[in-house]
């Protein structure tokens, strides 16, 4: 594994597990932290250089409907609304479903990133 990986999986390890404890004070932290813990822990494999590809499918996937699920309606009126209010208190339920949308797309993104890892292992071990 080259520096900048190992790099990419300590970084994103250390921000999932802030992102989880950003999510205590949330109304519904026992769905939201452990998607995060979650996310580290995989990272923490890569950082090992373990790409569990099934599990790893398995986690993209439902954050992928996740954030289909939470998308909000209009991104452009979400992004307008965050930059009016200032600051990251939540003010509407709304607005924080559309946050919870783009945390599991950067899920999604990074754990990508691990199986694409993965998936090239494990074609190069392939005689």
């Amino acid at each position: 594994m080259n520096k900048f990986t190992k790099y990419f999986f300590v970084f994103w390890f250390f921000a999932f597990l802030l992102f989880a404890y950003w999510q205590l004070n949330d109304p519904d932290p026992e769905i939201w932290a452990p998607i995060y813990i979650g996310a580290a822990l995989f990272c923490a494999l890569a950082i090992k250089g373990k790409h569990p590809i099934i599990p790893l499918s398995i986690v993209i996937i439902a954050c992928l409907i996740g954030a289909v699920y939470f998308f909000p309606d209009s991104v452009s009126d979400w992004v307008s609304y965050e930059l009016e209010q200032k600051d990251l208190t939540m003010k509407t339920q709304e607005s924080e479903e559309a946050r919870e949308t783009f945390g599991l797309l950067i899920v999604a993104a990074v754990l990508s990133y691990s199986a694409f890892i993965g998936w090239k292992k494990k074609q190069t071990l392939k005689p």
